[in-house]
């Protein structure tokens, strides 16, 4: 476990009476104190925007034809295939956000194109095959004679195979949330939520969203056709949203709150056997997200980690055989135990070779070894960031030549603390021979013999993203005694942090601390799969205890042992739930440690101003967007100087193309030159909208083009030298290139800390 994990507890606020007053109108039966002050503290500060995040009834959710021309040609074609009795393909992918895709379209699509005869899917294997679309697959579907693929979660950046699938008469349909190449591939259509302004209801969607935004449109387009209703559809999306690392917000969490209303009355309506069944396997009612995170969601991605095949998966979600779907669930089920089991296996083998770097030197954790399983390497990498507070990169070393000539590391890499992964890995692509993903997830391979400029290389990059030494930061949201927690047995605090249900990215899970508090009945034991097999996979339970109650409150601690429970007075960091299976409500212990004075605050605290505030003369107020950690910085040690609190007051940037930066940084130059003016650099900076690092870019890039650049550090002259050696076109344009990725850069960083948390500047600001 490392040493530096940094405690922050979050700015307690008083909210205002008409939060409380509001909440109350919507969920008459609770208090609305701690809800109103957890909403107030995440910048819920419109009245107008509080029922339709609390009631999905008061959302008004945005139609498929938000995705414009991409959607109405794909519901075009479909329509084409239905009118001509065409062959249809599905093609998903294998974890649970592909899985649900796929069962989504299969059912969905299916009440227009017969089932197995002019419909099938296909999902590639994780272990032999990978993500994407691949040309046996391809060859494999012409020669069946299907006439048009659909993909879901996948399939973006699959140009090459796209063109192949072309060339042998198949048209494609992209569906589809991971990144957008860099032009449109020969598609009849991609619908991806990426070509939306980042602020839009529809940004966020995942995959199985994105399909059943599809699906949605068709059955507008031909109402009289289906037989099932389009809600029968919402449990699978809810599962594949909350189970993939998408923000839940928008469309996003309005979908997953009525999905999760339709999955919770399988276990009485059954309408999909093979779900009722999982839920019964992992002890869940279906009623919470955590159900899904914790129950389905590993059970159902749990498949292909272990076998590498998952498309029976699809038969378990969508069969209407209860016989079938209950021996489907109970293999799931024995492959999640076995999951569990060579997780916590590669888990200490990861620890052992981390005792072995210097983690003082290291931003991004890459480590490799031909040993670990590729299926478990996602969810190592996930805690492993997580605990660290360090982006990571698991990769399993495998020869992909018979001469043994070739060998390749393969493996998967995870995000944490808001940094966007994809760009990192991105910045190495000359290295790697695929990639894909998203800002928090991704997957990539590359020849052995680049690893070590590999590490080299992304840490390095990660070093000029940040001034200070990354670091795991938990967060405690409200601090209460034990007898608040447990008044009615715990019943009252959870019916109220419910409303805050679904939790995610962007909206996490409410922690609690707790002060002063100690541990009782403490034991941990290994979990035993269904048929009484040990697997080595443990949770400790225990009785926390405190002043304020006279006996203790049920909790556990996942995948921790007794030993790791302090002996003595401590504070805890948890969260509280209810035990289905125990049919009682616990704590979930996140961390703990001897009690003292360690939960800090920020001397000077950080204000979110940027919904609006009137109150300046009490603040330092940064109105400007900042493009890097150095400024945040300069801006929390000025704040100090004045004894001041910091406000952010900021607008979303106005972000230009970059090729137009650098049209107006060389109009700018040859200004300059004429007048033979001097400028200050922060005029220049103001100007182009651009920070300090992409200024200097530019400025060396200038030079490759003739102009002179004297003076600095402060204001700069420039002047222009006609006799200069030119350097060769491609260097002239290696020079412009260089500018705009350095400005791309910054507009990302800009784009990052106009939604990121006060929470997370203020452990920036005081990382003790």
């Amino acid at each position: 476990m490392p040493t530096d994990l940094q405690w922050h507890l979050v700015q307690t606020v008083t909210p205002p009476e008409w939060l409380i007053a509001d909440i109350q109108q919507i969920a008459p039966e609770i208090s609305g104190q701690y809800l109103a002050q957890l909403l107030w503290q995440r910048g819920f500060h419109d009245p107008q925007a509080i029922p339709s995040f609390l009631d999905p009834n008061h959302y008004p959710p945005m139609p498929p034809s938000a995705f414009g021309v991409e959607m109405a040609q794909a519901i075009q074609r479909l329509i084409q295939a239905c009118d001509r009795n065409q062959k249809v393909a599905i093609w998903g992918d294998f974890d649970a956000d592909g899985i649900t895709s796929t069962a989504v379209l299969w059912d969905g699509l299916g009440q227009f194109f017969p089932q197995n005869h002019s419909l099938t899917y296909t999902i590639p294997n994780r272990i032999t095959e990978s993500h994407g679309l691949h040309r046996p697959g391809i060859e494999r579907l012409a020669a069946q004679g299907y006439q048009l693929i659909v993909t879901c979660d996948t399939g973006s950046t699959n140009l090459a195979e796209i063109e192949y699938a072309n060339d042998l008469g198949l048209e494609v349909i992209i569906t589809d949330h991971h990144t957008l190449p860099p032009e449109r591939p020969p598609v009849v259509a991609i619908i991806n939520p990426r070509s939306l302004p980042s602020d839009h209801p529809l940004a966020h969607l995942s995959g199985v969203a994105v399909a059943y935004k599809l699906v949605e449109a068709l059955y507008s387009a031909l109402p009289k056709v289906p037989e099932q209703p389009l809600d029968h559809l919402l449990d699978l999306v809810a599962i594949g949203l909350i189970a993939d690392l998408v923000d839940l917000k928008g469309d996003c969490r309005y979908l997953a709150q009525r999905g999760i209303q339709q999955l919770q009355r399988q276990l009485t309506q059954r309408t999909r056997p093979g779900v009722a069944k999982l839920l019964e396997l992992c002890k869940r009612n279906g009623d919470r997200p955590t159900d899904i995170s914790f129950g389905l969601g590993p059970r159902i991605n749990a498949v292909s980690r272990i076998h590498g095949e998952a498309s029976f998966c699809v038969e378990l979600l969508t069969s209407k055989d209860p016989a079938r779907c209950q021996q489907l669930a109970e293999e799931t089920e024995l492959a999640n135990t076995r999951r569990k089991s060579l997780q916590k296996d590669v888990l200490k083998q990861v620890t052992r070779q981390l005792d072995q770097l210097d983690l003082s030197t290291t931003s991004v954790i890459v480590l490799s070894n031909p040993q670990w399983p590729i299926g478990v390497l996602g969810l190592v990498a996930g805690q492993i960031a997580q605990t660290y507070g360090r982006p990571t990169i698991l990769l399993c070393e495998e020869t992909v030549a018979e001469d043994g000539s070739v060998r390749l590391a393969r493996g998967s890499a995870r995000s944490v603390n808001q940094i966007d992964l994809y760009q990192l890995v991105h910045s190495q692509a000359s290295l790697l021979t695929s990639f894909g993903g998203h800002p928090f997830a991704a997957g990539l391979s590359l020849p052995v013999a680049n690893l070590p400029l590999l590490v080299a290389g992304i840490n390095q990059q990660a070093r000029q993203q940040q001034t200070t030494a990354p670091a795991a930061v938990i967060q405690a949201d409200l601090v209460l005694t034990l007898a608040e927690i447990a008044a009615d047995g715990g019943r009252s605090l959870f019916k109220e942090l419910k409303w805050l249900e679904p939790c995610g990215m962007g909206n996490p899970v409410p922690k609690i601390l707790i002060r002063n508090c100690w541990f009782e009945q403490v034991w941990n034991e290994n979990i035993r799969d269904r048929k009484g097999n040990k697997v080595q996979y443990i949770k400790t339970t225990f009785k926390i205890c405190d002043a304020s109650l006279t006996a203790g409150f049920s909790g556990l601690w996942w995948g921790h042992y007794k030993e790791e429970i302090p002996t003595d007075a401590c504070d805890a960091i948890v969260e509280l739930d209810f035990n289905a299976y125990k049919k009682r409500y616990e704590v979930r212990l996140a961390a703990v440690r001897p009690a003292a004075d360690n939960l800090t605050q920020a001397a000077y605290p950080i204000l979110d101003w940027r919904q609006g505030q009137t109150q300046a003369d009490q603040a330092l107020v940064v109105h400007q967007c900042p493009h890097s950690w150095s400024t945040v910085q300069d801006w929390i040690t000025q704040a100090q100087m004045v004894g001041k609190p910091l406000a952010i007051a900021y607008e979303e940037p106005d972000v230009a193309d970059t090729a137009t930066v650098w049209q107006r940084l060389v109009g700018l130059a040859k200004f300059l030159a004429r007048t033979e003016e001097s400028v200050s650099l922060a005029l220049l900076q103001s100007r182009l909208n651009i920070g300090p690092q992409a200024l200097q870019v530019g400025l060396d890039s200038l030079q490759v083009f003739g102009f002179v650049v004297q003076g600095q550090p402060q204001a700069v002259q420039l002047g222009f030298n006609p006799t200069a050696d030119v350097l060769a076109p491609a260097e002239r344009q290696q020079a412009i290139l260089k500018f705009l990725d350095a400005v791309r850069e910054e507009q990302f960083q800009q784009r990052y800390f106009q939604t990121i948390s006060v929470d997370v500047i203020g452990a920036y600001a005081d990382p003790t």
